[in-house]
């Protein structure tokens, strides 16, 4: 399996390359901007895109969705922020910018697959309505990639239009820290983690 982090844009996003072998098809996980490195990582691996998700809809992490000519997934709540610039933030900077691909909703609990890979939707609202994490199944388990909803040593905001603190508190509490301990997360910014790792010091909770 390849799994690759791109650090991309000025708010340092991790993007997520993900795909069962050399020279098969990738997913990519919120490429939010600095298409033309993601796209080095992919011929690196001889990869074509499949599909992308964004594990929520604020810029930072759609920016680069119309690079790609593939489908982005995305949980429906969070669907009208990939076509409004002023839901997903970008507006506020003099950059409107909307999704021009083919967008797919997704519900929680639904599975996700391409080649060998299954990823299970996890929705936790609280950084945004149609918040998500992406738990790997296969073929490996015990991976989470969990957007901006749970990072190392803390978690997402909540003072963006859409969020809510008492959501985002109870999809860490009551969808995240229910994992195994040993699951390892990796988050939309910063280092990755393990549940285990995070439940020892809740420091936001």
């Amino acid at each position: 399996m390849i799994l690759e982090t791109v650090l991309v844009g000025p708010m340092g996003v991790n993007c997520y390359v993900l795909a069962s072998k050399e020279g098969s098809r990738a997913i990519i996980i919120d490429p939010g901007d600095e298409g033309r490195k993601i796209r080095q990582v992919l011929d690196r691996h001889n990869l074509e895109p499949g599909f992308i998700i964004n594990t929520h809809g604020h810029y930072d992490h759609i920016g680069a969705d119309n690079k790609f000519d593939v489908a982005v997934y995305v949980h429906k709540l969070d669907a009208p922020l990939l076509k409004e610039p002023m839901l997903n933030l970008s507006g506020l900077f003099s950059l409107p910018y909307v999704v021009k691909s083919k967008i797919k909703f997704l519900e929680d609990g639904e599975i996700i697959t391409l080649d060998d890979i299954r990823l299970r939707v996890i929705h936790t609202p609280g950084h945004t309505p149609g918040g998500i994490t992406l738990l790997l199944e296969k073929p490996v388990d015990k991976i989470a990639f969990t957007g901006d909803t749970l990072f190392c040593s803390g978690m997402g905001r909540f003072d963006l239009a859409g969020g809510n603190e008492k959501l985002l508190i109870k999809s860490i509490r009551e969808r995240l820290f229910t994992l195994p301990l040993e699951t390892r997360i990796y988050p939309g910014h910063g280092p990755a983690s393990t549940i285990g790792e995070e439940k020892k010091n809740p420091a936001p909770l």
